[in-house]
């Protein structure tokens, strides 16, 4: 079948390569432009997802339409029900995990009031020192000074009062091991 006097595998192709070159530069310019798809709850609407379902579903059609001798509107199926299946395990296989994995490293200045850390450079009086939280996902080192306008030396666990323009307000951290009445 030729619509608009134009071969079907010559369309495949064509729409192979467009949705090849638009998913390549969404997928590198996706977060300059801050658009992340329809809705909390149509991620199917995803838009790496319905460009890479044309991709693979043009892809398909082309080489049937190419090395087959099947009729069109079966190779038709057939190529949505292969883009279908393969859409779907990107989705549940790559695209679900990273996106899980990336809110997961993910945090707030505000997060780290309350949280004890290691002073990694001493903290002057007056001054600025640096002063290293650990946690399950990584180590956070950052700019800190003292609560209390003391000096604060090397190796000494500290207590992060409140974050002030990305600095930490520290103050030593006395751990009260045997507390009885």
């Amino acid at each position: 079948m030729e619509p608009f006097s134009i071969p079907l595998e010559t369309i495949y192709l064509y729409a192979l390569i467009i949705s090849g070159i638009i998913t390549i530069i969404y997928v590198l310019f996706a977060d300059v432009f801050h658009f992340h798809g329809a809705g909390e709850g149509l991620e199917f609407l995803n838009p790496v997802l319905i460009f890479a379902f044309v991709t693979i579903m043009s892809a398909s059609g082309y080489l049937f339409e190419k090395l087959s001798s099947i009729h069109y509107l079966l190779i038709l199926g057939i190529s949505i029900v292969i883009g279908f299946i393969l859409v779907t395990l990107l989705h549940v296989f790559v695209l679900v995990p990273v996106s899980n994995a990336e809110e997961s490293l993910v945090y707030k200045e505000s997060d780290l009031q309350g949280r004890v850390g290691t002073v990694i450079t001493s903290i002057p009086a007056d001054g600025f020192g640096e002063v290293i939280i650990e946690s399950t996902s990584g180590r956070i080192a950052k700019p800190a000074k003292s609560f209390d306008a003391d000096s604060i030396p090397n190796g000494t666990r500290v207590l992060v009062v409140q974050v002030k323009n990305g600095v930490l307000e520290v103050t030593v951290y006395q751990h009260l091991e045997n507390f009885t009445l």
